[in-house]
């Protein structure tokens, strides 16, 4: 996902009600997420439906690198040796 850009990316509900087909146009066209404000506070985030499914994948890639080292810490590793041995005799099956 791009980097937001505040004095393009940050717009009042009611500019956002008036104008849903050009922000939707803007956020796919930009990538960049927009942020609809209420009383001047954010109340929500509009992405586009690709950003978001690739910000969820990295998320859970995060999650299964943490989990991971998690087990290491914990001495639930096992030795790269040994772990390319049982990929290696899973393939040749």
């Amino acid at each position: 996902m791009k980097r937001l850009k505040v004095n393009e990316d940050i717009r009042p509900m009611s500019e956002f009600r008036t104008g849903i087909a050009s922000f939707l146009k803007q956020v796919r066209t930009t990538k960049r997420p927009l942020i609809i404000t209420q009383h001047g506070k954010g109340v929500a985030v509009l992405l586009d439906a690709g950003e978001y499914e690739a910000m969820q994948e990295r998320i859970e890639l995060l999650q299964d690198v943490h989990a991971s080292i998690g087990q290491i810490e914990d001495g639930k590793g096992i030795e790269h040796d040994d772990a390319m041995a049982a990929v290696l005799k899973r393939i040749k099956r």
